[in-house]
């Protein structure tokens, strides 16, 4: 137990330790050039914590690990609860049949995709092809984070995921807005989007929450409407989260029964903290609490992320990516390819169908 009395003192230790680097890490992704880069401190938190990883580990007492440990874990699956008060129902409502069907057919599309990809044709590991995925799929890191406790993987496999997300994320949001002149432009022919139908476009496919923003943000004289359809479906990705962590607990429970047989007593997983994450958008819903402490819930519970990120960077060691080689970038680059060029189309039919 981190809390018995022998390992208190070291546990304690270790999350204050994280507490700082996350600090830290908060406090440059809040200077203005990485805030324009729509960088978040979950990312730099990360980064961070592969360095001492790499560099610094074995000048701290090791009893710290569980403190590091706990940070990684137990912190990450908290504040994944209350990521649910940056949602509302209202929110999904407002973006319309579209933005939903656009958010469910390009977050279960890529995570099959990307699975399929990785592991049977680039040979990773399924872990790291379900964690690749999840990030491109629904929403970049943090989809990372809450898929890692479900596949109980190991942290340089979240690492991976996460640093594939970082690239090809960085890469939408130079590419967009170079998009947005050949697709707003044309009066007609296929390739013509209104500034709203783009706006579901980028949120349906671009991969972090601050990489959405930053997309309309860069653009000169982008209409509103455009920027509040990216993010309301952006966010509707984010609450799809839940219903995909309980199916894949279902599937990863029916798989190994499978394998093992009926006597191998496996019993179903189901990632209650997607749930609670439900219920906590659901009662965000509701509108009791005021707005201003919602931001500053919003804040903390960032704070707790960039924790648990960094956490799970300190425990990435450069060694254990050997033999993966470049198959996370073939994946990841395969599943960008979709998004961007099937996520148009499926933008474009759903907006006609519907």
């Amino acid at each position: 137990m981190p809390f018995s009395t022998q390992k208190r003192k070291g546990t304690i230790s270790g999350i204050l330790f994280v507490a700082i680097f996350a600090a830290a890490a908060t406090m440059i992704a809040d200077i203005s050039f990485v805030r324009s880069l729509g960088i978040s401190p979950l990312v730099i938190g990360i980064v961070m914590g592969i360095f001492y990883a790499n560099t610094l580990h074995n000048h701290i007492p090791s009893e710290w690990s569980t403190g590091i440990t706990f940070s990684g874990k137990k912190i990450l699956r908290f504040a994944i609860v209350f990521y649910g008060f940056r949602i509302t129902f209202q929110q999904i409502a407002d973006v319309g049949m579209e933005g939903f069907m656009v958010s469910l057919i390009m977050l279960s599309t890529t995570f099959i995709l990307g699975t399929y990809l990785g592991y049977k044709i680039f040979k990773m590991d399924k872990e790291t092809s379900m964690l690749t995925a999840s990030g491109a799929s629904v929403c970049g890191a943090a989809a990372v984070l809450a898929t890692e406790p479900v596949l109980k993987a190991e942290g340089h496999k979240t690492a991976v995921a996460v640093s594939m997300v970082v690239l090809f994320g960085t890469i939408s949001m130079f590419l967009y807005p170079v998009l947005y002149a050949s697709i707003i432009e044309p009066a007609v022919g296929f390739l013509h989007m209104s500034p709203q139908e783009f706006g579901i476009y980028v949120g349906g496919t671009i991969h972090e929450v601050a990489q959405v923003v930053a997309v309309p943000a860069s653009i000169m004289g982008a209409p509103v409407d455009m920027a509040n359809s990216a993010v309301i479906v952006k966010m509707t990705r984010v609450i799809m989260i839940a219903p995909m962590l309980i199916v894949l607990g279902i599937y990863l429970s029916y798989s190994a029964k499978k394998s093992g047989g009926e006597a191998g007593g496996v019993s179903l997983v189901i990632p209650w903290f997607a749930v609670y994450f439900i219920g906590m958008a659901g009662f965000n819903s509701l509108g009791i609490v005021p707005q201003n402490i919602v931001e500053i819930i919003n804040e903390i519970d960032t704070f707790l992320l960039t924790m648990a990120m960094t956490a799970l960077g300190m425990g990435t060691i450069f060694s254990k990516f050997k033999g993966l080689g470049l198959a996370p970038l073939y994946t990841a680059g395969a599943m960008f390819l979709w998004l961007v060029i099937g996520g148009f189309v499926v933008t474009k039919l759903v907006v006609e169908t519907f």
